[in-house]
């Protein structure tokens, strides 16, 4: 996989080639990042020695007019430096006795190493690697710089380490993961948003001016996603040149990308210098997080595939690959922190008869916890809601046959505590006064008893009955500055190494007000995110379509609620919250007990196709599909393919629509059926006199009784076709036309969906 051959470091799989060389002056110069190449090609790629560019600085002195004269700031590098003639972003910065000093790194050494590469702290990074290429610079006054490559089947994993080899202190004021000089003309695909309103797409070109985004909140933030895309212009879902790259952390990130006058790219990812300082003493090692480079010339979906395979089989915790996730129920929305024994049994009860694997306690199981101005922090079970404990609830659920899985919150802390009362010094604190959010503060994890703390009481509570699930929340932005954020990271990775570590059958969801740490770091100890609070499926639609552009269905919490939606009051139909949430790991987070009888046999018919289809659903093949008039998404594995056709608002006079596949075999024959979905005879108001016998009050007893308990049909779409006729696209059932029901049109009206199965005939 890693050869080196005539000065050219080659790593390649069936996927990808990935070339650089050393030149003659010891500094790491980029070649080829794309498609399989032979290692012999490597000079084909180099940028053509020149006998000097003008007012640039020459690295070396040769004499006038020989060809071989090298400005660095036209030079494709691996990596740069600062002071000597490379004005363009340095992706290093260090200090000594108060002053910057001119970093110049050159090539000393290189070896291959067997696995992944050494990491000494709690950093965690991608699994199961087989070779990784070690690459050593040294500084001209003893610092040394260690880059290190590791390839996977579909993605590049880089990072680089400091060492401290003088007798004097250095300042890290900024050390990235990753520097990369690609030639082209590319867009920046970003993914920005705020709470409620994660990872919408944002498309910029790269020119000379630098594009940049970053988080300073403590967290990968919901504010600005660290992974992000390179494109070419004109790239597509399916075809062009894209580049992918994103962060194994999930702290403050940096990347930043920059058009040279003479065309070349310089992409550069992470840790955020913003506020960063890190002293180094003599013999002191600076780690960055690992970077995950990928590559594809078929499109954003195929850099998407790129980054999903990557994420399932070398992040995912090993307990958790490709094994399928339970459905659940969440209390959270059906009772909050009002309940009892026999009210979250009632409830429970209610969501197995729908279908329901795992029942979620959420917030309010302990101490004073009645509302968020108390409890955080304390671990003590409360008797007066729970008098049977917490291992009598999980008894009681798992005896419906259910899974009993509890919410916590270890990383905050409210003023109103036990734990503030003894330990006020646990907070973490800047100096000035104190900010709240959600009148929590966060504790210190920086400091060892408050890990010890932590581990210990929540392992005591996850031991002390059978819980098979956590979701970890953490609802506040950060006031860590510098070195005490990227400390509290580590922390963090500790903490959940030591607890979660020896217990791998726990399924853990991890959540940060929904996705203000949806991150590869993150998923490395937590097999899925909670996407967003906004569980709206039109909101959805955008959340789940950027995070599929790099984390796989897989790792998606998506769960059906009830509406009007209490993020934004759209009303939108049951059968389109359940067919947005199919494409994740579903769940429902709603008050059962005011289900209308017609809405049970909805949720019922819905968890029984999701189980049918959820290897697919989970971890199939996902592909954004063509969809003019609106989004489409199609998942295809373990011998079928689901398909979601999905709309927004409706237009009166509605036209004909095609649905168009993709990755069929076009000679084979497939049978296509849409889900069976039931509509509320309510919904259709005075308009029931069209089909009713005799005149009907719309708000009338009759109609309510009707409405509860007897539904309508909504059409069906079924054929039979080639895989050559759905690739093309095959002409759907009108949508409701004015003309009345007909029992062939989807009559769903606004945010209207449907999901089809295509199966092998």
């Amino acid at each position: 996989m890693i050869t080196y051959h005539n000065d050219v470091h080659h790593i390649k799989t069936e996927k990808y080639s990935y070339l650089f060389r050393v030149n003659r002056l010891g500094l790491p110069e980029h070649l080829h990042f794309g498609a399989p190449v032979a290692a012999e090609d490597g000079s084909a790629f180099a940028c053509k020695p020149t006998p000097g560019w003008g007012s640039s600085i020459l690295y070396e002195q040769n004499v006038y007019g020989h060809a071989d004269n090298l400005c660095l700031d036209v030079l494709s590098l691996e990596w740069s430096g600062s002071g000597r003639g490379d004005y363009r972003e340095s992706p290093i910065e260090l200090f000594m006795d108060g002053e910057a000093i001119p970093c110049d790194f050159a090539y000393r050494s290189h070896r291959l190493l067997e696995g992944g590469a050494p990491m000494a702290s709690t950093l965690p990074q991608a699994m199961d690697a087989e070779q990784t290429l070690e690459l050593t610079l040294k500084h001209p006054w003893g610092l040394a710089l260690k880059l290190y490559y590791t390839g996977f089947e579909t993605a590049l994993v880089r990072r680089a380490v400091l060492v401290n080899n003088t007798d004097k202190t250095v300042t890290v004021k900024k050390l990235m993961s990753l520097c990369l000089d690609l030639p082209g003309q590319y867009e920046l695909i970003s993914f920005h948003g705020a709470w409620n309103a994660e990872m919408r797409r944002h498309s910029q070109p790269v020119t000379g001016g630098r594009v940049v985004t970053d988080s300073t909140t403590g967290f990968s933030s919901n504010l600005h996603q660290p992974g992000f895309l390179l494109a070419e212009p004109g790239a597509g879902e399916d075809h062009g040149r894209v580049f992918g790259f994103n962060l194994i952390w999930s702290g403050n990130h940096y990347s930043s990308a920059q058009r040279s006058f003479q065309g070349l790219t310089r992409v550069m990812q992470g840790i955020s210098p913003v506020n960063f300082a890190r002293e180094l003493k003599p013999g002191d090692v600076f780690e960055s997080p690992e970077a995950v480079l990928a590559w594809s010339d078929g499109g954003f979906n195929g850099l998407s595939a790129c980054f999903h395979e990557f994420v399932n089989r070398h992040i995912v915790p090993k307990a958790w690959q490709y094994r399928q996730r339970p459905v659940l129920y969440n209390s959270w929305e059906g009772c909050g922190m009002d309940f009892t024994h026999s009210r979250l049994l009632d409830l429970a009860k209610r969501a197995k008869r729908l279908g329901c694997e795992l029942f979620v306690l959420d917030d309010g199981w302990f101490g004073a916890r009645n509302d968020d101005h108390a409890g955080l922090g304390d671990y003590t079970v409360n008797r007066k809601k729970l008098p049977h404990g917490m291992d009598g609830l999980a008894k009681a659920v798992n005896e419906l046959g259910m899974e009993f899985g509890l919410w916590f919150e270890p990383e905050c802390i409210n003023e109103n505590s036990e734990l503030h009362r003894a330990h006020p010094d646990w907070v973490l604190e800047d100096g000035l006064r104190r900010v709240y959010g959600r009148n929590q503060l966060h504790l210190d994890l920086t400091k060892q008893e408050v890990r010890d703390y932590i581990v210990e009481n929540v392992s005591r509570v996850l031991d002390s009955a059978n819980i098979t699930y956590v979701k970890w929340d953490m609802n506040r932005h950060s006031v860590a500055l510098g070195s005490r954020a990227y400390d509290y990271i580590l922390g963090l990775y500790e903490i959940l190494g030591r607890i979660f570590g020896p217990r791998p059958q726990i399924l853990l969801e991890s959540c940060s007000s929904g996705g203000n740490r949806f991150d590869l770091g993150m998923l490395c100890f937590s097999p899925q995110v909670w996407c967003s609070d906004d569980t709206d499926p039109i909101e959805r639609l955008d959340i789940q379509r950027g995070l599929s552009y790099l984390y796989p269905q897989s790792t998606f919490g998506a769960h059906v609620s009830a509406a009007p939606h209490s993020m934004t009051l759209r009303n939108t139909p049951l059968s389109t919250r359940g067919n947005v949430s199919f494409f994740g790991c579903l769940g429902y987070e709603l008050d059962l007990k005011h289900l209308l009888p017609v809405e049970e046999q909805e949720i019922a018919a819905q968890i029984t196709f999701y189980k049918a289809c959820r290897r697919t659903f989970q971890f199939g093949s996902f592909r954004r599909l063509w969809a003019p008039e609106g989004e489409a998404w199609q998942v295809s594995g373990d011998g079928k393919t689901c398909a979601g056709l999905f709309h927004r608002l409706i237009h009166a006079a509605p036209g004909y629509e095609q649905l168009r596949l993709v990755d069929l075999d076009p000679e084979k024959r497939y049978s296509l059926r849409s889900r069976e979905q039931l509509l509320r005879v309510g919904q259709y108001g005075s308009l029931v006199h069209h089909i009713a016998p005799v005149n009907l009050d719309p708000n009338g007893l009759v109609l309510r009784a009707v409405d509860r308990h007897y539904p309508m049909k909504d059409g069906v779409e079924q054929m039979s076709a080639s895989g050559a006729a759905l690739m093309s696209g095959v002409m759907l059932h009108l949508r409701f036309t004015g003309a009345g029901y007909d029992p062939n049109c989807r009559n769903q009206g606004d945010f209207c969906s449907n999901v089809y199965l295509i199966t092998e005939e």
